[in-house]
Parts: C-alpha cells; structure tokens; sequence
C-alpha cells in the first residue's frame, strides 16, 4: 500500500499496490478501530467534521472524482484517523473492503438520475446491497439520506427483496451526524429530506 500524504500531512490518499486485493486496513490506519466509511465523500466536509467528533474511530472516504478528492485532502489534513481513496465506489466496496470490516456506511445525496431511461445508473441496486452487507460487521448500518422521494422509495423497495437488513431502531433514528454541504444547500431551498439507517441481519444458522 503507498501513500501520498505530501504537503497535506497526516492525510493520506490511499493507492492500493493491487485492485484486486482486500485493504489491510490496519496497516493503513497503524491501529485497529471501528470503521465508518463515506460514500461518494464529495468536498469531504462530511467526513472531515465526523472524524473530528470521533477521534477513536477511522474515517474512509471514496471518491472517483479527483478535484473532491482534493477538496476532501484539505479538510482532513490534521485528521490522523482519515484515509481517501479515489476510486469508483461500487468496485471498492466489493472488491477492496473486507468483510465484516465496516461498522457504518453513510450514503448521502446519491445521485438520483431521476429520468426513467437513467434509472439503472443508480448506484443503489440489489449487487449494491449485497456488496454493503457483506463488508458490514454483525449489526453494521446503512444509512441513507435524500432529497428526492422518488429515490428514496426505489430504495426501499429493493430492500423489500433482501433479508440483509432491517429498519434501524428508534435509538438509531436519535443519533446525530454532521451536516453535508448538500444538506445544508437543500435546507436553505426549503427542500424534505429523507432519511434511513438499516442495520445488517446476521443469518440464522
């Protein structure tokens, strides 16, 4: 596993010796300690102000997009317990986490690709939701947040179709995160957001 952390300090953008291999997770953090991974951490504002509630746990972020991979360096360059890796997400949660290794995922503000022709673009799909349940620890959780209805209703109709995950608890429903920088832009629009935090079923042996 290299590494550039360069002018950003402790920050380090992950660039994985093979594609094809799962993460040594410890080794990239020098420590063992719960996982939350971001989703598409855009300018990773998210991500850089979680980590810096939660000093003991570790932070990923995966973005494909190099300028937020940029903007996500900068914020996190103080922040020991975050690592970013540029990469398509999809890939990377099935085939470069381990499994079991993940305590929380955060999707936030997926790109909803609302026309019905664009629709398969999702990146929810049912290979998706495996993908998260497998790299999920016991009791791991996905949460979801949303501007658009539409999406959030074809969420959880998949979710309909799989025996992975079930609706978090009331105490889930209490926990309290950072703002993202689209959340803060859709509240000043006035627009709802949609919320869900599912938690991984173990299967019954």
């Amino acid at each position: 596993m290299r590494g550039a952390a360069g002018q950003f300090g402790s920050v380090v953008e992950l660039i994985p010796e093979s594609y094809l291999a799962t993460l040594d997770l410890p080794a990239i953090f020098g420590r063992i300690a719960p996982l939350q991974v971001d989703l598409g951490c855009g300018d990773g504002s998210f991500l850089a102000r979680l980590a810096t509630r939660h000093p003991e746990q570790n932070f990923l972020g995966i973005e494909r997009l190099l300028g937020r991979i940029r903007s996500s360096t900068h914020k996190a360059r103080n922040l020991p317990n975050v690592r970013l890796l540029r990469l398509e997400t999809s890939y990377a949660i099935r085939y470069l986490l381990p499994n079991g290794s993940v305590e929380m995922f955060h999707l936030l503000f997926p790109d909803p690709w609302p026309k019905r022709r664009h629709q398969r673009r999702r990146i929810v799909t049912n290979e998706f939701l495996e993908s998260i349940s497998a790299a999920l620890a016991p009791n791991g959780a996905f949460r979801v947040v949303t501007d658009q209805r539409d999406y959030f209703d074809y969420i959880r109709e998949l979710l309909a179709q799989t025996n992975s995950f079930q609706i978090g608890s009331p105490e889930d429903n209490e926990l309290e995160f950072p703002e993202s920088k689209f959340e803060r832009g859709f509240k000043a629009q006035g627009a709802p957001i949609y919320r869900l935090i599912l938690r991984k079923v173990s299967p019954v042996r």
